[in-house]
């Protein structure tokens, strides 16, 4: 079979700005600072202060990222970098070197796609007020949307607010436990973890509204989420059913995706709560339904179910340690969890209007440069065949997936394991910045240019 994907598909690749830019000087503290600061939290003791040197070295990779074929790239804006307080003055530096970067792109004719948030919020925020623990974040990011977009927008027309809700509040905020990334807070209750995704999706909302109104050209509005995708064990009615009932409840999905989407939480997850649910003003589900222009998926494994005789109806599968897992301890290899998350959106929260595309997918491997210098990654390339083969089923059968953007274009600094796992395509050593293209990048190269997964 050959896997050709319809014309005009979008292919990509994406990064983050804490994971990348380095040059910390020339920018406010983010809580990644602090925390990557903090022994112990980060392994190594890595931080992004230089990273990949992007900050310094765009020019040379945005030029292999030409040489890749790709004609689409995302990547994301430092609040600090462009507001040190998080609010009131503006670094123009800041945004002369965004200006710079885009300008790059359109040079190289690679079509910018900006995230406003990929997790590197203002220390200052948090010192002021504990970030996302205060409704007054949700209005901060706004404003810092209106200057980013109203200096930008001349440049960018495709425009996503927040990174994945998920993994900066309900893992940065830990019930009575450190918590695995920034800030690090360790909360009483549920409940308060609850609430600060609350507030993030508000700030989703008064965001989207912020973009429209400083925006001077047409423009394409997103939300990216990494929402968990529940595959049914067996593709039967009542399999399915069960895969779509699950949905709900697994992960935080009834409590991000569903709100965002559908404009309430999922019944069943907020009957599940309880007690620990956020408390929900009156006007703040409308602002938080915003109408979007598409949604980008990140998608990395899933979540086997099947139907089940219990009060649920279903019941999620545990992988054996002898199931394929790639090199993170969550990463094991599901790859209709991308089929089935795109279907999840037509289907289950009933958005079949609602354009789709992979905004991040990829893989950590055991890269090691070999005597010749090249790095073989065959697992890469067997990851993410398979997942490209997911993405073509979704658009043969006609469901709203246009686009795929490879997470990442290159290594960087994955979080709280620091340096020591790589997601790229392009392998970064770290000693001297050297790049150099993976076998997976020369793969990748090939399906860009026929269309197809090859």
């Amino acid at each position: 079979m050959t896997y050709f994907f319809p014309s005009g598909f979008e292919w990509g690749v994406s990064t983050a700005s804490y994971q990348i830019e380095g040059a910390a000087e020339l920018r406010g503290r983010s809580v990644w600072d602090t925390f990557s600061e903090t022994p112990g939290r980060v392994l190594n003791g890595d931080t992004g202060a230089i990273a990949c040197d992007h900050f310094h070295r765009y020019r040379d990779d945005i030029a292999l990222m030409a040489e890749l074929g790709v004609r689409h790239y995302r990547f994301s804006i430092s609040w600090p970098r462009v507001m040190p307080e998080g609010r009131g003055a503006v670094n123009e530096g800041g945004l002369a070197f965004y200006e710079r970067l885009v300008d790059c792109l359109l040079e190289y004719g690679i079509t910018p796609h900006a995230t406003l948030f990929h997790w590197d919020s203002p220390q200052a925020l948090e010192d002021r007020y504990g970030s996302w623990r205060s409704r007054e974040m949700a209005q901060d990011f706004a404003d810092y949307a209106t200057v980013v977009v109203g200096r930008l927008c001349d440049r960018i027309s495709h425009w996503m607010t927040i990174n994945e809700i998920f993994c900066f509040t309900h893992m940065g905020y830990g019930v009575n436990q450190v918590p695995l990334h920034a800030p690090g807070t360790t909360v009483k209750t549920a409940k308060e973890t609850w609430q600060t995704s609350h507030h993030a999706l508000l700030a989703h909302g008064l965001g989207c509204q912020a973009i429209r109104a400083a925006s001077r050209q047409p423009c394409s509005i997103a939300l990216v989420d990494n929402f968990l995708a529940t595959v049914p064990f067996a593709e039967t009615p009542e399999h399915i059913a069960a895969a779509q009932t699950a949905f709900h409840t697994t992960g935080t999905n009834g409590g991000i995706v569903f709100p965002a989407l559908t404009g309430e939480y999922s019944p069943l997850l907020l009957e599940r709560l309880g007690s620990d649910a956020p408390d929900i003003r009156p006007g703040d589900l409308e602002t938080i339904h915003q109408p979007l222009d598409a949604f980008g998926f990140n998608v990395y494994s899933g979540s086997v179910v099947r139907a089940a005789d219990n009060d649920q109806g279903y019941e999620t599968l545990d992988f054996r340690e002898s199931y394929p897992r790639l090199h993170m301890p969550w990463l094991w290899v599901v790859p209709d969890g991308l089929y089935w998350g795109v279907r999840h959106i037509s289907e289950t929260l009933n958005r079949p209007d609602l354009r789709v595309f992979i905004s991040e997918n990829g893989c950590a491997a055991q890269d090691e440069v070999n005597s010749q210098g090249e790095i073989l990654d065959l697992e890469r390339i067997f990851y993410l065949r398979q997942y490209l083969q997911a993405a073509h089923r979704a658009t043969a059968e006609g469901y709203p997936l246009t686009g795929y953007f490879l997470w990442s274009f290159m290594d960087n600094f994955e979080w709280a394991w620091g340096c020591d796992r790589r997601f790229g395509i392009t392998y970064v050593d770290y000693s001297t910045q050297q790049r150099i293209p993976k076998a997976s990048f020369h793969w990748y190269a090939d399906c860009v240019r026929e269309n197809r997964v090859v």
